[in-house]
This record gives structure tokens, sequence and C-alpha cells, in this order.
């Protein structure tokens, strides 16, 4: 963890018990209470706290109505930069179950949970439930090879030919587990283990809902697969960060982005920009994608260059407040790749 990061952490940590008693039960989870109003005779609900959306979603469609559901990482705010206040941490200490992703971007709920005893909580690590790859950098991304400058792609004559620069100690495990159908309905299933063993007496219901869900997770596999496959090509472009390192995988796309995973770079340089606009001409590629929440201007660069049009590519690592108001879930996140895709690839 950086040592801003440490320094702000250990400072939420001391404000968290003074924040207790002023703290709001209103949190992005659909679900508002108010102290001191809840029925004597209604049971307490399961309150499970997540960090971002698939976990979120993925619990409310396993629970239903019997737990109340914490989203952390509000609609429409960067997950990467998000830090937790002395409230969120209260929501964490406080939970039945917390669902967390993993990884760098996350690397701060190694100091929380290691601030109190959370031997009575279940706790979910998404990427420790997955095969996990690392990040790669292709051909013509950003950070692959350093040598190409903006002259490379002006006629300059000299040899242009990739070299990989990246530092095989450096290498980070791509987040974004959940961007593969399968391994959604592990983590949906590790979920709804959590859900049973605190509540046993909904089990029944809990298991029920998964068997449901895992349903409909399989049969959207086989849209996105039917959709791929009927392709005339196997080739996406994303003109912004990538993180659909395991939808490609799992679908067998070929991919060629700006940038890997989440980088925290958002301008990539021309030699990137042009390498890409070049794949798209040469392909003749007809969608150029960006990612939710993203301003799209990259792929809008290369779009002005090319016939191409841009289409929005749904990570589902968060949504807008408008979806999140509409109450999106991930499977019609999919769904509406899964159409973007008839375009990209047909």
């Amino acid at each position: 963890m950086r040592s801003s990061h440490i320094k702000r952490f250990a400072a939420a940590v001391c404000a968290a018990a003074a924040a207790l008693s002023s703290m709001s039960a209103c949190s992005f989870g659909g679900n508002v209470e108010t102290a001191g109003k809840e029925s004597s005779d209604e049971p307490k609900k399961l309150s499970v706290v997540t960090t971002i959306f698939p976990q979120y979603d993925f619990t409310k469609q396993l629970a239903g109505n019997l737990a109340d559901v914490t989203m952390l990482i509000g609609p429409g705010e960067e997950a990467h930069t998000y830090e937790p206040t002395p409230q969120d941490i209260i929501k964490i200490q406080n939970a039945d179950i917390f669902i967390y992703a993993g990884g760098e971007s996350e690397s701060w709920v190694n100091g929380i949970l290691g601030s109190f005893d959370s031997s009575g909580m279940e706790i979910i690590d998404m990427m420790t439930l997955c095969d996990t790859v690392e990040e790669e950098i292709v051909e013509g991304m950003e950070g692959y090879d350093s040598e190409h400058d903006e002259n490379d792609y002006e006629g300059n004559e000299e040899d242009n030919s990739p070299k990989e620069t990246t530092d095989p100690d450096e290498a980070e495990f791509d987040e974004h587990v959940w961007t593969s159908v399968d391994n959604a309905q592990i983590i949906s299933q590790a979920i709804s283990d959590a859900l049973c063993k605190v509540d046993e007496d909904n089990s029944a219901v809990y298991r029920e809902n998964c068997e449901k869900y895992l349903s409909e997770l399989s049969s959207l596999k086989k849209e996105i697969a039917q959709t791929v496959n009927g392709g005339v090509r196997k080739t996406i472009v994303f003109g912004d960060r990538f993180p659909a390192r395991y939808f490609t995988d799992e679908f067998g796309l070929d991919y060629y982005a700006a940038f890997a995973g989440c980088a925290e770079q958002s301008e990539p340089s021309a030699g990137t920009v042009a390498f890409l606009i070049d794949k798209v001409n040469q392909e003749d590629i007809p969608v150029v994608f960006y990612i939710e929440l993203s301003n799209g201007k990259v792929a809008d660069t290369i779009a002005e260059s090319t016939n191409a049009k841009t289409m929005c590519f749904n990570s589902c690592h968060n949504i807008s407040m408008e979806q999140y108001l509409n109450g999106v879930t991930y499977v019609e996140l999919m769904r509406q790749n899964c159409e973007a895709l008839k375009e990209a690839l047909y």
C-alpha cells in the first residue's frame, strides 16, 4: 500500500469510532434504515457490504429482500482512486458478509481487516476464487514498445518492429475476473454459500435463487458465444483502457487496446493512437470500443480517422447514477455487450 494511502487509512481508522454515533444508515444498496423505527418483531436482515457493482448485483440477485446490501463505491465514482471513509470502515466492521474484488486497487482492504477482529464475518475475495491472469501488453498498446515515437508512423524508415519492454517483476494480475461469465458463476456460488452459512434459516431460499441465477448466467454465456461464433472477424479494438481480458479469453476473441487493464494513464502516445487507427483501417473494423464512465476521447479520435463508430463496452466495474436508479443488472449490461459485439464482429 502506498505511504499516502497508509496515512489516510490510519486517519480514517482513528476517526471511525468518532463517526459511529453520527453515521448515516443510508447507503448505495437501495435500503434506508431509520434508527429506532425498526419493528421489534421483524427479524434483522443480513448486512452484506460490497466494494463494487458486480458482487453487489450478484448478492442482490441471490438474497433478494432478505439482506441489506451496500455498495461502498457509489455510482459514477472512480473505483481505482477510492479510499474508505470512517463511515465505510464502520459499515465493514458491522457486516455479516464482506465481499471485495481484490487486487492492487483494493489493497486498502487488508489494512481495514487487520484493524479489527473479523473472525465472525464471512469474507469473500473474488480474485482468490478464480484463475487469474497477468495484465498483458499486446502489440501497439501503450508501454509495448517504448522506442516508437510519433515519427515512427509518419514515413520513418527505421526498424519499427515491436520490442517488448515490460518488466516481468512489475507484472500485475488483472483484477476484472467478473467479466468472465464462468467466473461470475463461481463468485455467485461462493456468495450463496456464505449467505447459507450466516443465515441457515433461509438457506433453501438462497440455494433456489442461486440455481435460477446460475441458469440465467449459463443462458447469457450461450448468447454471447453464439454471437462471437457467428461473426466474420474475431478481433475487437478498444480506444481506451482494457478491462475485458477474462471476457476475450473466455470467448476466443483477439484484441487491441490503448492501455492494459485499468491503467492510470488516460492519454496514449501518438504512436499508440496511430497504430490503432492503422489496425482499424487494415482490418476494416467497424466499431471502436470505450468503457463505461470514460470520456471516450481516444475512441473518438480513432473513429474520426476511420470508417468505424464508437460504442460502449460495459466492464461492469461500476455504473452511472441513472443506471443505478433504474436497477440495471450485470446480466443486462452483458447483454448490451452482446448486442454491441454483433456490430463489431459482423
